[in-house]
């Protein structure tokens, strides 16, 4: 059997890339003690207010196991909440509080930071171009 090359390997040259840029998020992020994909979620609520577990999950292609276990830490100091009303209903909501209004405010400086370092380094247009790439695969590529 022929060993496949990473150098052609479509999947690993896109975890490689992800875990090497998410390193990055995670050093400026780390100061206000979220990861980056705890950002994303906070972000996502900002916008979303009362988004579902399974809206969460389709936003961020993640399965609500891995996603109950980002929102844990979220939960827990109270930057994240299920209002009583909506754990009653069969789609369970969520929204920040105002300590996680107050969160996503000090860590979208330090998200701002990351994001100028990757495009000062990487190239503006090069990120923007990315970006669009990368949810173009997203929208495109069937995974079924």
């Amino acid at each position: 059997m022929t060993p496949i090359s990473s150098e052609t390997d479509d999947c690993f040259a896109v975890r490689q890339a992800a875990r090497h840029i998410s390193k990055l998020y995670e050093r400026h992020l780390s100061k206000v003690g979220i990861t980056p994909t705890q950002f994303s979620i906070l972000s996502m609520l900002n916008r979303n207010p009362k988004s579902t577990m399974v809206q969460l999950a389709d936003a961020l292609v993640m399965d609500r196991t891995t996603l109950v276990r980002i929102l844990k830490p979220l939960l827990r100091d109270g930057l994240v909440v299920a209002p009583p009303e909506e754990r009653l209903s069969r789609r369970l909501r969520l929204m920040l509080t105002e300590k996680g209004h107050e969160r996503l405010e000090q860590a979208t400086g330090h998200w701002r930071a990351a994001q100028a370092n990757f495009e000062v380094v990487f190239g503006r247009e090069q990120a923007v171009n990315l970006r669009n790439e990368l949810f173009r695969i997203t929208r495109d590529v069937p995974t079924v």
